[in-house]
């Protein structure tokens, strides 16, 4: 082939790949183009207004209902929790005051012991009596070691129904009413908590004298002149009736004479 037939058929050629490219290249773009176009205008006539608002206003009450279950939940989880931390605090007050009851029923049962003591040193002579003060003095220790201790009463206290117990009462005139004359037993109390109450003897408010008999004579003169007055009563009666009868019988003779005048 000669130079002139090779450039004819490039001309051929280039013009024919060119308008074939430029096809292939356009065609895809605007087809692109199109079906964006058609997706915007398919979500917008899907998400309307009217639509969106009543979506949003949905949600928003599915937001205050999830709200309002919240708060419901949380407020069961408090209450739920205040109770089991009152449950707590019961369990542990019913067994501190389980733990003082029976503390304090043992050391009731040292109190024979105690009395005994108290009674063998008061009988006993000088020599016993310091043995005895001994072991006296290292039973109130390991007693006082637990929390125990006497209660304080003294001669012509007041008595105190909390602390004491009165056996009986004595007429005296000479102290306040309710006032300790003897101390029967020593009490003790363990805590709060009374072990075994004091027991004593108060006073009591002497009864008034009685009133001195009358004389003879002036139950006598007292009886004359009670029947003196009875007597002057039934005469201003019979003064009184006379007098009405006197005043019913005058108004009816009157009456009586008007009318034979009339």
């Amino acid at each position: 082939m000669t130079e002139d037939n090779n450039d004819e058929i490039k001309e051929e050629i280039k013009p024919g790949i060119s308008v074939d490219t430029g096809n292939i290249e356009a065609e895809p773009e605007s087809k692109d183009i199109k079906m964006l176009e058609e997706k915007e205008h398919y979500e917008l006539e899907y998400f309307s207004k009217e639509e969106y608002e009543k979506e949003l206003t949905d949600l928003k009450a599915k937001v205050e209902q999830l709200q309002k279950e919240s708060n419901d939940s949380k407020n069961k989880y408090m209450h739920l929790q205040a109770e089991f931390e009152n449950a707590q605090k019961r369990w542990n007050k019913n067994r501190q005051n389980l733990r003082i009851e029976y503390t304090a029923s043992v050391l009731k049962n040292f109190l024979p012991l105690y009395d005994s003591f108290k009674k063998a040193i008061d009988s006993a002579n000088e020599t016993e009596k310091n043995v005895l003060n001994n072991f006296y003095t290292q039973f109130m220790n390991v007693y006082k070691s637990y929390g125990a201790e006497p209660i304080p009463v003294k001669i012509n206290d007041s008595f105190n129904y909390s602390i004491h117990e009165a056996l009986s009462s004595i007429e005296n005139g000479d102290v306040p009413e309710n006032s300790i004359l003897e101390i029967i037993q020593d009490g003790f109390k363990y805590g709060k908590v009374v072990i075994r109450y004091a027991k004593v003897i108060i006073s009591k408010k002497p009864k008034p004298p009685e009133p001195e008999p009358e004389p003879e004579e002036k139950k006598v003169e007292k009886k004359a002149y009670e029947e003196q007055v009875k007597e002057e009563d039934i005469i201003k009666q019979d003064e009184t009736e006379t007098k009405k009868h006197k005043d019913k019988k005058h108004k009816k003779h009157k009456k009586e004479k008007d009318k034979g005048s009339s």
